[in-house]
């Protein structure tokens, strides 16, 4: 459940078509997930399970009321009057979100500690639908060629048709199918790395579930989070989305060969960017032009060797 959208249930997760929960995971032998279950009574009960060898397994046991408030009338027949104050006259919350972050949170932990025992560089991307992910994702892999050897984990509700696109171009991808849930989360990408060679990898991408709310709050254990924003999306989607645009380390502008179709206003989507994203370096680039990518790799080679 997201901190953001309150999103429900998941669907099933599968990577390259297995159940996830059948792919091993050199992180972690048990993974980070919640499981919810829900009652008739309206409760919502989660359950995160972590360890990883080594480590004593946490249980968290959540149970959220909504608006249960165990308030009672008694208005059976009592043969003596009474007027008291139940104990538990006020509305009790437990916030279930809170519990499925911080299991995620962990596993993010592990995942970072293990990427960067083994000096990968990790990028999260991030970005609404039909932004040009995928295709950016493509060049950038093809550009950086033998100088540094990537893999792709992409994820998406329903099929693998962007996986088989990188594939089609040469890249190594794994592609995970989150069934209904609307974000990867760091145990899901902790499964699918279990099926690369990750120690013979220099660059590891992550491209997330097309949305601009909920990847916000998930960590996936990511050297730098990108997100992408399309000239054809409006000089104000950061204004618009900040959380995810206030937490971007990078910021890419793409599709500026559609700047003058779409008469996008370069000035004032860099102001917008610049106060919502403080902190991102931002890249101006073209993936079907090529325009600003040798920019946007050499970024790359350069954080990668700085470590």
């Amino acid at each position: 459940m997201c901190k953001d959208c309150g999103c429900g249930q998941p669907g099933p997760t599968k990577i390259d078509g297995k159940p996830a929960e059948e792919v091993k995971s050199p992180i972690a032998e048990e993974l980070s997930h919640a499981h919810f279950h829900h009652h008739g009574d309206g409760i919502v009960h989660s359950h995160p399970h972590v360890h990883a060898p080594g480590h004593e397994q946490e249980h968290e046991h959540v149970h959220e009321h909504h608006a249960h408030e165990h308030l009672h009338s008694h208005e059976q027949d009592h043969d003596h009057p009474h007027d008291h104050e139940h104990p538990h006259t006020h509305p009790h919350t437990v916030d279930v979100r809170q519990s499925v972050l911080s299991a995620n949170d962990r596993m993010a932990e592990r995942n970072r500690g293990y990427f960067q025992a083994l000096g990968l560089l990790v990028l999260n991307v991030v970005s609404s639908p039909g932004s040009g992910k995928t295709t950016f994702i493509q060049k950038t892999v093809l550009g950086l060629g033998d100088r540094l050897r990537s893999a792709v984990i992409v994820g998406d509700l329903e099929t693998d048709n962007d996986a088989n696109r990188l594939r089609a171009a040469g890249a190594t991808a794994v592609q995970i199918t989150t069934g209904t849930l609307c974000h990867l989360e760091a145990g899901m990408v902790a499964r699918a790395v279990g099926t690369l060679d990750v120690k013979s990898l220099g660059l590891l991408i992550i491209e997330n579930v097309g949305n601009l709310v909920c990847p916000a709050s998930f960590d996936l254990g990511e050297s730098l989070r990108v997100v992408l924003l399309s000239v054809t999306e409006g000089e104000d989607k950061p204004l618009k989305y900040p959380p995810i645009f206030h937490a971007a380390d990078v910021v890419i502008v793409t599709k500026l060969d559609l700047s003058d179709a779409v008469e996008f206003n370069r000035e004032l989507a860099l102001k917008n960017l610049h106060h919502a994203s403080p902190k991102a370096r931002i890249f101006e680039v073209s993936a079907k032009t090529g325009a600003g990518m040798q920019e946007w790799c050499d970024f790359l080679l350069q954080r990668k060797n700085a470590g």
